[in-house]
């Protein structure tokens, strides 16, 4: 186990992580972790504990449990025990109806027509790099920049901003590994202390000036549900910067491992050459294939049995959902990447929280996987991507591609 999770943890690892995910499968459905806790690998479990009222995340209560000088008590970890992710029921659901249906159809509808222009606008750089360089890489020039754009003109941030956001937010991600180091960690912390500054400063000068943006209702609906502004303020901070962070750093993923894996199944990509009218399916199949978040983590609220193993109060597991996204009991030939297939998958999570931003996420990844299509029939990748070496938060960190 020891062996496998390291394995899991490093940048070749993370190459192609999915052979490692087989081996423990193998080892049963239910396994006890090394470190405590346990991993569930099957996809029938692991839809049941993300979607009953059971099991809970981690939120501050929890954290506090496990004493000081510990991961959990670290200023990142109790930053996101105060974010959606991070609080259970009442809390969450007082503060995820606060926000409304986010991404509904009238707000997608708003917003596609500027995600159809920026998608255009980067190809077009692309294209420039492609020109004068003979290759680029695709990550750096379209992949993150994308998420940002995009969530950046829907909450009105200054565009000169963007590029710290993408910062921050790759700094932030480390809270939410399965193992961090004292580096990551520390980096994480850096990156809590920078997002909060940051977006504290925007509620501020938003409340300055309303307008008829989200952030100016959600402020105001807060101010209808909470007496104390200073409170109000701080859920504001919290649950503006949780939904920025969680569109950046999981659709960048997704974008770069779409164009990633079309490119290492060429029958697939010619069939979608094909059939553009495909591409919200090929989107949907990279995610069950491989999900930008490969596992998240949940507490049990009572004293439970999972698979025949006992589970006690207050004791984690950790739901792998890139494996449960291959289990061969779900899903035929789960390690065959078939954009026809229509299979629901784990790739946004389930329950009360399943991905905010999955909508958005959506339509990102088609319209960009559309232009792609239409523009760069020929794109290929010229050397296999980088993978940062992390477990939880899947990030490709470059990708160089050419035209043939």
């Amino acid at each position: 186990m020891v062996s496998l999770i390291s394995r899991l943890r490093a940048s070749r690892g993370q190459a192609d992580p999915y052979p490692i995910y087989a081996e423990l499968r193998s080892m049963g459905d239910v396994l006890p972790a090394p470190w405590g806790g346990h991993l569930l690998l099957s996809h029938e479990l692991c839809d049941q504990v993300l979607r009953s009222r059971t099991w809970a995340t981690f939120d501050a209560e929890w954290r506090a449990r496990q004493g000081e000088g510990n991961r959990w008590s670290a200023p990142a970890s109790r930053q996101l025990s105060k974010t959606l992710q991070g609080l259970n029921p009442p809390h969450h659901t007082r503060q995820r109806r606060s926000l409304g249906n986010v991404f509904d159809r009238n707000t997608l509808t708003g917003l596609q027509p500027f995600v159809a222009q920026a998608v255009e606008d980067l190809l077009d750089r692309l294209s420039g790099q492609l020109r004068t360089n003979g290759e680029a890489d695709f990550s750096a020039l379209v992949g993150e920049d994308l998420p940002v754009a995009t969530i950046g003109h829907w909450l009105k941030l200054p565009q000169a901003d963007h590029a710290l956001l993408r910062e921050l937010t790759h700094g932030q991600a480390y809270a939410q590994e399965l193992l961090p180091s004292a580096s990551q960690l520390a980096q994480a912390n850096a990156a809590a202390e920078g997002l909060r500054e940051y977006f504290t400063a925007v509620v501020a000068e938003r409340r300055r000036s309303l307008g008829d943006d989200a952030l100016s209702n959600w402020i105001r609906t807060w101010d209808e549900l909470e007496p104390d502004r200073e409170v109000a303020d701080e859920t504001l901070y919290h649950l503006v910067m949780f939904i920025v962070i969680a569109s950046l750093e999981t659709t960048s993923t997704l974008l770069s491992n779409m164009v990633w894996l079309l490119d290492q199944h060429p029958r697939q990509r010619a069939w979608l050459l094909d059939h553009p009218e495909a591409a919200p399916n090929a989107v949907e199949e990279v995610l069950r294939y491989d999900p930008p978040i490969h596992l998240t983590t949940r507490v049990a609220t009572e004293d439970t049995v999972l698979s025949g193993v006992r589970i006690a109060r207050d004791e984690v597991v950790h739901v792998m959902i890139a494996a449960a996204n291959h289990d061969p009991d779900q899903f035929v030939d789960p390690d065959t990447f078939d954009i026809g297939r229509t299979a629901a998958h784990l790739g946004f999570g389930g329950g009360i929280h399943y991905c905010i931003g999955a909508a958005l996420a959506r339509v990102e990844a088609t319209e960009l996987l559309q232009g792609l299509i239409r523009r760069f029939p020929t794109l290929r990748v010229t050397t296999p991507p980088l993978w940062e070496p992390r477990m939880a938060f899947r990030r490709l960190t470059a990708l160089h591609v050419a035209e043939r």
